[in-house]
């Protein structure tokens, strides 16, 4: 009876786990290029070759069994496996192409991307990449669920299935116009008006924890909450107070200036990571590319930073 359960097929897997992903049976089968009632088939005859539901499709949306759960977790690590038969059996045959499905927050994805892009296709040339904007939450979810080979993001981050590596640490400075001096305390923002990314971007958060932000803050009869940068610094420009942009951020046209905690004697800064499974069978390749975002900033630990959490 044991040996049954090895006639579950590769693409049966691919249908389980893409209808975790959707917790829909019609988004599951157009991301699977198959008829509705196919994939509902499929899954069915899995669980009734197991014993078990795989999913309680009496509820709306549809849910997991908790033996689904157990299920899924081990169907991930065995499509990885899969993967790697296919990698080697490109490689042997000399057609072998690198893709990377590569996820990354916004204001990160805004500078590191034109960055390294030349880099990139000279020093890895067989790499074709696929880079999707998400935010910090979004982003943690995909890759628990495998849709991505590696994701960008500020850290920490620490997940059972994931490996969180360190690339660089990047200082969060001001645009502040109308103040006269090249150094500022957080104390000294507490009155004026920042001008935010919107909610679930995590330099927000970063903001509001560091600099205390209040309700006192956002009395302004103008409070655009955006995920544009540029917007940002224009109004600024246009109606004063100020807001925080990321060192390595493409505004070189711009005076930014130093937030400094004379307590801590310490100035904010963020951590930016890259995420990658633990048994991802793309680690040489993942390796190369981080190794080039490493190389493109300054890497060494600064005892003068804070890092800031992006919760």
């Amino acid at each position: 009876m044991i040996d049954n359960y090895y006639s579950i097929t590769p693409q049966q897997i691919n249908y389980i786990l893409e209808l975790n992903n959707e917790r829909n049976f019609q988004r599951a089968s157009e991301k699977c290029f198959v008829t509705q009632p196919t994939l509902s088939m499929q899954i069915k005859k899995v669980e009734d070759l197991l014993g078990f539901p795989i999913f309680d499709r009496t509820r709306i949306p549809l849910e997991v069994t908790k033996e689904g759960e157990k299920l899924i977790e081990i169907l991930r690590d065995v499509q990885v496996e899969y993967n790697k038969i296919t990698d080697l059996v490109q490689r042997i045959n000399g057609n072998h192409v690198e893709y990377l499905q590569m996820a990354i927050i916004p204001t990160i994805s805004a500078y590191l991307v034109i960055d390294v892009f030349e880099h990139v296709r000279r020093e890895i040339p067989e790499l074709q990449l696929s880079i999707h904007e998400l935010k910090s939450e979004e982003l943690i979810e995909a890759m628990e669920n495998n849709e991505y080979d590696l994701g960008i993001m500020a850290g920490p981050q620490v997940s059972r299935r994931m490996r969180s590596i360190p690339l660089y640490q990047e200082e969060i400075k001001i645009y502040y116009p109308s103040y006269p001096e090249e150094v500022i305390t957080p104390q000294e923002l507490e009155q004026e008006q920042p001008w935010l990314l919107s909610q679930g971007n995590c330099l927000r958060t970063q903001m509001v924890n560091f600099c205390n932000l209040g309700d006192n803050n956002f009395s302004s009869e103008w409070n655009y909450e955006g995920g544009n940068m540029e917007i940002l610094t224009k109004m600024v420009d246009l109606n004063g107070g100020y807001t925080l942009v990321p060192e390595f951020y493409h505004l070189n046209h711009l005076q930014l200036k130093r937030i400094f905690d004379p307590h801590m004697k310490e100035f904010p800064a963020r951590q930016i990571i890259g995420l990658v499974p633990t048994k991802s069978p793309k680690m040489d390749i993942i390796d190369r590319f981080l190794r080039i975002i490493q190389g493109q900033y300054n890497t060494q630990k600064r005892d003068d930073f804070r890092i800031l959490n992006w919760k």
